[in-house]
């Protein structure tokens, strides 16, 4: 089984004409992602590697069925086309581009949570079910079937996160990216109890960064879950009030250090991992 998304997953891509949406959208079909159409406004009738272009959402829905979105646009446009998406019956949605404002982004989450929705994103690398799909802009090179599933705030992280399941023969259920920005469509609780429901995933895999409050949300359910946590906090050596990469990945005062969260996870029961080779030494030692 797989979380999110699988080969059976009907997927759009919102902004299929444009460069990136182009370029994605053919990364993904070579992989196996079953793609069946996008939009692009003003541009319906269009073609991109084989696959309908239409001019809205429910259009593109009504002729193919898709129930999966993955987002190519500007920033400044994403509200409006994940909304359109979420009220037309789209059910999972990811939101790629960066720098999504707050405000927007805030508007988005009321509308996912009011239609039951899940958004991943903004500014996220995707999600891949290695050998059923991959979504986003994530390198397959690095993932594997398996039993071990993930979930990070970083893109990068999580593609070496899975290259060291991989090497080490326990590869991935699937692989979530939720996102770098401040305000996410999806938190580490709300992954994390997705994977406790499935019965391959062994173990998760739970990568967290400097800034925010995402991953102390995860403490309201690790103490539950018979599934084991692993715990990593990239930003150990981050000096406070500087912005490390991510829109949300900044330390004021002493909330929201890497020290802090690790502690906090591991209190509440995840199993804390300072570099990617405890990962595996870890699963070793919980007979995963």
């Amino acid at each position: 089984m797989a979380i999110l998304v699988d080969k059976s997953s009907k997927v759009m891509v919102q902004g299929m004409t444009g460069g990136a949406g182009k370029f994605h959208t053919a990364r993904m079909l070579t992989y196996g992602t079953n793609i069946v159409g996008g939009t692009s406004p003003g541009k319906g009738g269009q073609e991109v590697e084989g696959k309908p272009v239409f001019d809205t959402v429910v259009e593109c829905v009504e002729n193919t069925g898709a129930d999966v979105s993955a987002i190519f646009l500007p920033a400044r446009f994403v509200m409006e086309a994940a909304i359109e998406a979420i009220r037309a019956g789209v059910k999972f949605l990811v939101i790629v581009p960066e720098h999504i404002p707050i405000h927007d982004m805030l508007h988005v989450r009321r509308e996912a949570v009011a239609h039951g929705a899940t958004v991943i994103g903004g500014n996220t690398a995707g999600v891949m079910t290695p050998g059923e799909a991959n979504l986003g802009i994530m390198p397959d090179i690095a993932f594997k079937p398996g039993r071990v599933g993930t979930v990070s705030r970083s893109g990068s992280i999580t593609y070496y996160v899975a290259d060291t399941l991989t090497r080490t023969g326990y590869g991935e259920t699937t692989c979530v990216g939720l996102g770098g920005d401040p305000v996410l469509g999806s938190t580490f609780d709300e992954i994390l109890l997705k994977f406790e429901d499935d019965p391959k995933t062994k173990a998760v895999v739970m990568c967290g960064e400097i800034g925010g409050v995402y991953e102390e949300r995860a403490c309201n359910v690790i103490p539950d879950m018979k599934t084991p946590v692993l715990a990593m906090i990239g930003g150990i050596y981050a000096p406070p009030g500087k912005r490390m990469g991510h829109a949300g990945a900044i330390v004021e005062g002493k909330m929201g250090t890497a020290k802090e969260k690790l502690e906090m996870l591991a209190d509440a029961g995840a199993h804390p991992c300072k570099t990617f080779l405890d990962i595996p030494e870890t699963l070793k030692k919980l007979g995963v």
